[in-house]
C-alpha cells in the first residue's frame, strides 16, 4: 500500500519539483554559478527561466513547449538544464522509432546553432560550446545519458505494468476455472441426488399410493397418505436444491417463523406428542432470523423422531427485548430403535446460529435432551 502512495505521490508532484529545479538551473546557469554566465540583461534571462518553468510544468498535456524552451536557452544563455529535462522526457514520452530520431536530429541541430552562437561570442562561451570535445561531452551528458535513462525508465515501467496485468489476467483465469470446477462439482452431486435420492424417494411415493388404494385397514390408509405427501414434499424440497446445486433460478425463499406449526402438525401426524410454548409479545422478525428458527425447530424435531420418537416433546419460543430464543425439550424415551443419522446435523445448525452472532447449546437436560438457540433480532424486518 505505501509503494502505491508513493508512486501516486511521485506521478502528482514529479513535474512540479521538476519544473522548480529547472527554473533554479537556468538561472544558476546564466549567472554563471552552474554554468557560462550570460551578458544579456537580467529581464530576458528571467524571461527564459519562466518559460523554461512553465514548459516543464506543461509537459504532460504539451510537450512541444520544452522543446522549444531547450531549442532556446542552450544557444541563448547555455542553460543545460532545460536540455538535459527535456530528453528525460523525450526518452519517458516519445514512443516510435521515428519519434526517437526526430528528436535526435533535432538535438543535434540546436547543438550546432550552439557552436556557432559560441564561436561568435568567443571567450568563455567559445570554450564551452564550439570546442569539440566539450561539444561531445555535453552532448553525450545532456541529450544522450538523459534519453537513454528515459528509455530504460519507461521500459521497465512497461515491462512492470505488462507483469502486473498478466498476473491479474491470471488471476480471474485461476478464479473463473475454478468457478467452472465448483459448478461442474455441484452438478455432478445434483445428478448423483437427483439420480440416487430422488428415484428412491419416487418410488416411495407410489408404493404409499398403491397401499393407499388397496389397503382395507383405515389406519394404513391414513399412514400411507402421510407417506405419500411427506414423499411428495421431500421431491419439491430435493427439486429446489437440485435447483441451487445447478445454478438455475433461485428456489422459492425457506420457510421462516410462520411454518413452525406445520412442524410441529406434521409431527403429531407423525405420532410425535408435542407441544408449543411462546412467551413475550410476539413482534415480527429478520427473515434471516425467522428461517434460523425454523431450522433449529425442524433440526430438533427430526433428531426427537428419530432417536425419541415416544418422548414427550416441547417447543418454546421466548420473545426478549434483544432477540429470540427458540428451545426444543424432549423427555426421556421409553423404547424403540433409533433412526441412522449423519451426525452433522447439529454442527450445521450451529455454524448457522453463529453466523448470525448467536448461540447455540445441545445436550441431555433432565433425563432427555434439549436444544436451544438464542439469536440476536436487531431491527425488525
Amino acid at each position: 500500500m505505501a509503494i502505491v502512495e508513493v508512486r501516486n505521490l511521485l506521478r502528482r508532484y514529479a513535474l512540479p519539483v521538476l519544473a522548480v529545479l529547472v527554473s533554479v538551473g537556468v538561472w544558476m546557469s546564466a549567472n554563471g554559478a552552474a554554468g557560462v554566465a550570460s551578458p544579456l540583461p537580467r529581464a530576458v534571462v528571467l524571461a527564459v527561466v519562466v518559460a523554461s518553468g512553465t514548459a516543464v510544468a506543461v509537459a504532460r498535456v504539451r510537450r512541444w513547449p520544452l522543446f522549444a524552451a531547450a531549442a532556446v536557452a542552450w544557444p541563448l544563455l547555455a542553460a543545460w538544464p532545460v536540455p538535459a529535462a527535456a530528453s528525460l522526457l523525450a526518452g519517458l514520452w516519445l514512443r516510435g522509432r521515428r519519434r526517437i530520431v526526430a528528436y535526435l536530429a533535432g538535438a543535434v541541430l540546436v547543438t550546432a546553432i550552439g557552436v556557432m552562437v559560441g564561436w561568435a561570442a568567443g571567450g568563455h562561451r567559445q570554450i564551452t560550446m564550439a570546442t569539440p570535445g566539450n561539444v561531445l561531452t555535453l552532448f553525450a551528458w545532456l541529450v544522450l545519458l538523459p534519453l537513454v535513462i528515459g528509455l530504460w525508465t519507461r521500459a521497465r515501467r512497461d515491462t512492470v505494468g505488462a507483469l502486473r496485468d498478466r498476473a491479474e489476467r491470471l488471476e480471474r483465469e485461476q478464479v473463473a476455472r475454478m468457478e467452472q470446477a465448483r459448478a461442474e462439482e455441484r452438478a455432478r452431486i445434483a445428478r448423483e441426488m437427483h439420480d440416487v435420492v430422488a428415484h428412491r424417494v419416487s418410488l416411495m411415493v407410489v408404493h404409499a399410493g398403491a397401499l393407499e388404494v388397496t389397503s382395507a385397514d383405515s389406519a394404513a390408509v391414513e399412514t400411507a397418505s402421510l407417506i405419500r405427501s411427506t414423499g411428495r414434499q421431500a421431491l419439491a424440497d430435493l427439486r429446489e436444491v437440485l435447483g441451487v446445486l445447478r445454478g438455475a433460478a433461485g428456489p422459492v425463499p425457506p420457510p421462516g417463523l410462520s411454518e413452525v406449526d406445520v412442524l410441529i402438525q406434521e409431527s403429531r401426524t407423525a405420532g410425535l406428542r408435542v407441544d408449543r410454548q411462546d412467551e413475550g409479545i410476539p413482534r415480527p422478525l429478520p427473515a434471516t432470523v425467522g428461517r434460523t428458527v425454523h431450522r433449529v425447530v425442524r433440526e430438533a424435531l427430526t433428531n426427537v423422531r428419530k432417536h425419541a420418537l415416544d418422548a414427550e416433546t416441547t417447543v418454546s419460543l421466548r420473545y426478549l427485548s434483544s432477540g429470540v430464543e427458540v428451545g426444543v425439550r424432549n423427555g426421556p424415551a421409553i423404547g424403540g430403535a433409533a433412526l441412522p443419522g449423519a451426525g452433522l446435523g447439529l454442527i450445521g445448525l450451529r455454524e448457522r446460529v453463529e453466523l448470525l452472532g448467536g448461540r447455540l447449546t445441545a445436550g441431555p437436560y433432565d433425563e432427555g435432551f434439549l436444544v436451544r438457540a438464542l439469536l440476536p433480532t436487531g431491527e425488525p424486518e
